[in-house]
């Protein structure tokens, strides 16, 4: 999109809660609205989900990795604010699941119903979803289902393009709660939805407990589930499939930021380490719930995802802290606060 004429201060965003409206003041706009990457990402791109929706709880997107050095003097107060995490700071990964310590919290399945963990990855030198072309994306959407096409074992399946999809594939992927629908207000305003639903899809292994979304919000999410609460197992899937997609594909990944992703709360590790646990007794303490999950740097939503509510005394309890710390660490963390809170939930 190119800079119009009339690109001004946008007055939408005041009074916003976003963090967009904390950090952008005029004259940052004016220092940075006529800036654009190699790929002919601009601000006007950049901001164009938080101004057309002041409802936003962050409100930027990026549109290549080189985003985060163009328009950085506003993305580096954004990221410092929601992670904690300073220009000079540099991410660390470790995806070696030996270093998790994590035996079977509930192998009587009395307390956790499900566990999930899922990435978000980008291709080295594709721009963002927000900006990429259709052919671009096209080739995505080729690379990556060749690639987990060749996966044998255990991790073996099938590929589903959304857009050449037969009715019983499509029911069946719902009944799965598998099938991703096009984005939200939010994710439309950022260019995500563009030319939807051609070169997306999906694909998962026979026994339905490794999935990978292509070119949803991220050109891939990869994600390891199962039922009951063996979190190291869920974890091992995924470093090994993480693993196998490395050795043919490369990732966008810097030093500073790790793994780079268009939103910048999913920057670092790009990981969501959840359970949907049964709490109804410590889920009418509110203070108390929140106390220890705060300890752990976890979150808690309902089991529809956010801003959603608990149903029937059972929570999705994820990470909080993504960047800045390592994967074994973000799932140490949701592993130890959800034994944290199974103990209190027995007592009481």
């Amino acid at each position: 999109m190119a800079i119009s004429e009339k690109f001004e201060y946008p007055k939408s965003i005041e009074g916003s809660a976003s963090l967009l409206a904390k950090f952008l003041n005029k004259a940052l706009f004016e220092e940075l609205k006529n800036k654009k990457t190699a790929n002919g990402f601009d601000l006007k791109n950049a901001i164009n989900s938080g101004v057309k929706n002041p409802d936003s709880g962050i409100g930027v997107y990026a549109g290549d990795e080189e985003s985060y050095d163009v328009f950085a003097p506003l993305f580096d107060k954004i990221i410092y604010d929601y992670h904690g995490f300073s220009k000079n700071d540099k991410h660390k990964t470790d995806l070696n699941a030996d270093h998790l310590d994590a035996p079977n919290l509930d192998s009587e399945n009395k307390f956790i119903i499900s566990t999930r963990i899922r990435v978000a990855r980008n291709i080295k030198n594709i721009p963002l979803g927000t900006i990429i072309s259709k052919e671009q994306r096209n080739n995505v959407e080729k690379i990556v289902s060749e690639t987990l096409l060749s996966f044998d074992g255990k991790l073996k399946g099938k590929y589903y393009p959304l857009n050449n999809m037969s009715a019983e594939d499509s029911e069946q992927l719902i009944k799965a709660h598998f099938l991703f629908k096009e984005g939200d207000r939010f994710l439309e305003a950022a260019g995500l939805n563009r030319d939807w639903a051609d070169g997306r899809g999906i694909f998962h292994n026979e026994e339905k407990t490794f999935l990978v979304w292509i070119n949803e919000e991220d050109q891939l999410r990869i994600i390891s589930m199962q039922q009951g609460g063996n979190i190291k197992a869920v974890f091992e899937r995924l470093t090994l499939a993480i693993k196998l997609l490395e050795s043919k594909i490369d990732f966008s990944y810097n030093n500073h930021l790790g793994y780079i992703s268009s939103c910048p709360t999913n920057l670092g590790t790009a990981m969501r380490a959840s359970v949907h646990i049964k709490l109804p007794k410590l889920g009418n303490r509110d203070t108390e719930f929140k106390q220890i999950t705060d300890t752990y740097h976890l979150q808690i939503r309902g089991i529809h995802g956010e801003h959603s509510q608990s149903e029937s005394g059972v929570y999705d309890i994820s990470n909080k802290r993504r960047l800045g710390v390592t994967e074994v660490q973000c799932v140490q963390d949701m592993y130890d606060g959800v034994k944290a809170l199974i103990k209190r939930e027995k007592e009481l």
